[in-house]
């Protein structure tokens, strides 16, 4: 059943991804991009990293998605728009797609089985052991992303305020 559930949900990851590449609508193609978001959360929930799963779809699905929406929304693109794209972008496309398809060729070729463990152990992508582990060892280098999270957020307010 697991292994039914995984190729459903990757199939749905990989045709929304194509969908989105080979769209010619952009508000077609950010919306099967969310999708293929939410199916990569699917397949982190299937690995047992639900820490992973809801910051793909809070931080991804959620925010960037949202200000790509928007940012279309306040560019009304129309079709007279576009620049003519000649040959030569789409030799230069084709020769692109050749190297990156070499390039997986070629790491292909030294591919090797790995061998799973027969019992893995089933707490390791628990939010609850990260956030001890965040906590405990790492609680030094989480405190300082904070503050250097809240100078960022100062900045900003500040380089954004009006002077009255």
């Amino acid at each position: 059943m697991e292994e039914i559930l995984f190729y459903l949900v990757s199939t749905c990851a990989v045709v929304s991804a194509l969908f989105v590449v080979f769209s010619k609508n952009p508000m077609y193609s950010i919306i099967s991009l969310i999708l293929t978001f939410f199916s990569i959360a699917g397949l982190y929930i299937m690995l047992n990293a639900q820490f992973l799963s809801i910051v793909q779809i809070i931080v991804y699905s959620g925010a960037i998605m949202v200000l790509f929406l928007y940012v279309l929304m306040m560019l009304n693109l129309k079709e007279k728009d576009e620049p003519l794209k000649g040959s030569a972008f789409r030799i230069l496309a084709t020769v692109c797609g050749g190297m990156v398809f070499i390039g997986f060729i070629g790491a292909l070729k030294g591919y090797q089985q790995i061998d799973f463990p027969t019992s893995p152990d089933s707490q390791i992508g628990l939010t609850k052991n990260l956030g001890h582990l965040l906590f405990s060892k790492y609680v030094l280098p989480f405190e300082l992303a904070g503050i250097l999270f809240l100078g960022a957020l100062v900045g900003a307010v500040m380089i954004g305020k009006r002077d009255l």
